[in-house]
């Protein structure tokens, strides 16, 4: 039997910090200077930050399914969104698709998942039947921070659970630090195995309810718009959480050998959040909805202290997981290993192509090299950007490279012929519908003259 030293060696433990709805400029690593985020600034300095980091969707549950099965969401019917209320012939992301967890389990890792699920409504998938030997959250998409529910009944989308049993409201308090101080519980426990850990750590901090704490409220009372300043204190107490974790890592001597990741599902949701310099936000696949702070750290694997500007996106942490662990994959995976990109071993980024989708195809995109080409829903419009010159997606180049244009247009329909029929109704498409709509009606009455201050 491996020593603890030994097997430690061997593979890393690994940490994946999910973000729900944070905006590119929301954490100081990408230029905040309003909302305080030292925990993630440290971990950056330890590590690298992708400044062209991608979510492989541009809202919740999809972009958590492509996360834990390596693939595009796509490719096995979980593109859009799960709704409370269900309609479609599979509860949740399939079970016959594996997920790093049930991978890194079968390979000697101990599991656990912390927070937001959002990939199964019913107990055969949840957590503790996909892989992980612990967990403590939630399975639906959103819920109140206070351990409260807003609807009459409760139901299994809004219940704290642990271990797939009702967690006591007595026991919960601010729902970011239950789910940070059971992180810190869970390594403390943990940190004397022969086993490396991996724990996926998925807070639903910032998304809606804007809900905080006196004290995370104080964080940022030197921001004087409401909204702004509410979301400021939700991302503070989630960066205060984190703190809370890496030094639990450091107490236990688990930090420099843990592979860590953070990065948000999507985009910011508008709500007090920052996108900036980027067009566009969650739900929509302009950089500004899928383009997302995102961060690698390995103090035992690589250097720190280092921003690269190839695009990455989240399919590569399965892929960058098992390269680090040592372990075969036996799929097909879409994603790639960032290691080599973090050593310096290679200069060349790891995609050519990647491609977005949402709601049956009713918006797309594709990035190609420099090229990036976007069907949105909520503009009715093919639009072609050069990011590297246009990053924030000011000028339309369709009707100047006609060619490119048909170029990327064929890339899509060739992946799209991988694709299948997604499992559920898209709940989320009405409300970029509703955007549209608002948006619309605003922008007539304003060349009409009738929009007065």
């Amino acid at each position: 039997m491996l020593t603890v030293e030994a097997q430690r060696a061997k593979q890393p433990n690994v940490l994946i910090i999910l973000a729900d709805d944070l905006g590119w400029a929301d954490v100081g690593f990408n230029g905040s200077t309003d909302i305080p985020t030292p925990a993630l600034d440290k971990i950056a300095k330890d590590g690298v930050v992708f400044t062209a980091g991608y979510a492989t969707h541009s809202y919740c549950g999809p972009s958590r399914a492509g996360l834990l099965a390596g693939r595009y969401q796509q490719r096995f019917g979980c593109e859009n969104n799960i709704g409370k209320a269900f309609e479609g012939p599979v509860m949740g992301l399939p079970l016959e698709e594996t997920i790093l967890s049930e991978v890194l389990k079968k390979n000697g890792y101990q599991t656990c998942a912390i927070g937001k699920w959002h990939l199964g409504h019913t107990p055969e998938y949840w957590p503790n039947n996909r892989g992980f030997d612990d967990w403590f959250g939630f399975s639906g998409g959103s819920r109140n921070y206070w351990g409260k529910n807003w609807e009459k009944n409760w139901t299994n989308w809004h219940r704290i659970m642990r271990d797939g049993k009702p967690e006591p409201l007595e026991n919960l308090s601010y729902l970011t630090d239950d789910f940070s101080n059971a992180a810190v519980k869970y390594i403390d426990s943990y940190s004397k195995s022969e086993k490396p850990f991996f724990m996926y750590l998925a807070y639903n901090a910032p998304h809606a309810p804007i809900q905080a704490t006196k004290a995370y409220l104080e964080k940022v009372n030197h921001i004087e718009q409401g909204d702004r300043a509410a979301y400021g204190a939700m991302v503070s107490g989630m960066d205060a959480g984190i703190s809370k974790v890496v030094n639990k890592l450091k107490e236990t001597g688990e930090y420099e050998n843990t592979l860590i990741f953070f990065y948000s599902d999507n985009g910011g949701h508008g709500k007090g959040s920052n996108q900036d310099p980027f067009r566009g936000q969650k739900g929509l696949l302009f950089e500004g909805g899928i383009r997302v702070p995102f961060l690698m750290s390995w103090p035992a694997g690589f250097n720190g202290n280092q921003k690269i500007e190839e695009p990455v996106i989240a399919y590569d942490i399965f892929s960058t997981v098992l390269k680090a662990a040592n372990i075969k994959a036996k799929k097909q995976l879409d994603g790639g290993n960032l290691i080599p990109v973090a050593k310096g071993i290679t200069k060349k980024g790891i995609h050519d192509k990647l491609f977005w989708r949402y709601s049956d195809g009713a918006g797309f995109a594709v990035r190609k090299g420099d090229y990036k080409l976007v069907k949105e829903a909520v503009r009715d419009e093919l639009f072609l950007f050069n990011i590297k010159d246009d990053a924030y997606e000011h000028t339309n180049l369709v009707d100047i490279m006609p060619d490119k244009v048909k170029e990327l247009v064929a890339e899509y329909k060739n992946w799209n012929k991988e694709n299948i029929v997604n499992y559920w109704p898209d709940p989320h498409l009405p409300n970029i519908l509703k955007m549209k709509k608002a948006r619309e009606i605003f922008v007539n009455k304003a060349s009409a003259g009738e929009n007065k201050y």
